[in-house]
């Protein structure tokens, strides 16, 4: 367990500085949010609530960039260049799951290896399904907790 908890510290150092990086090269205009210009006690807006949300849970980088509504309907190339990621390999989806199965108990997500809520972040090219994120929940667990106890469905 020791070595689990050293390789997540080195995964956040290295994510850290990943982020880090990606801040400096950021084009004007792309201003990421600090906890000062963010600090907003009315939350209104989308940006609003995930700014409070990340900043509550101690995420101090990040930039939202705004796209024209038909986002999703262009082909994966322009959805590259309007973000300018590498390639199309680097541009990622969140998914939002809920475990259908999780215990009347479960009402949240204070235990992440067992939580009623997930958020999964899938690469646009990457062959994805509900399977795979129980096969992965089944192996965070180490076989504890039985693969018909975890049953996702899309929220969003």
């Amino acid at each position: 367990m020791e070595l689990l908890a050293d390789l997540e510290r080195i995964q956040t150092r290295i994510l850290q500085r990943i982020a880090n990086l990606e801040l400096s090269l950021l084009p004007t205009g792309d201003t990421p949010l600090s906890a000062a210009s963010t600090a907003v006690a009315d939350v209104t807006t989308t940006e609003d609530r995930l700014s409070s949300i990340l900043l509550g849970n101690g995420v101090r980088d990040f930039c939202f960039k705004r796209v024209a509504s038909d986002y999703y309907d262009w082909p994966l190339e322009a959805r590259r260049d309007v973000l300018g990621a590498a390639s199309i390999h680097h541009l990622c989806k969140s998914i939002v799951l809920v475990n259908t199965q999780a215990p009347s108990n479960i009402t949240d997500c204070s235990d992440r290896n067992n939580s009623k809520y997930y958020v999964v972040v899938v690469q646009y090219t990457a062959r994805f399904n509900a399977e795979t994120v129980k096969n992965f929940l089944y192996t965070l667990n180490d076989g504890k907790i039985a693969k018909k106890k975890f049953n996702s469905k899309f929220l969003l």
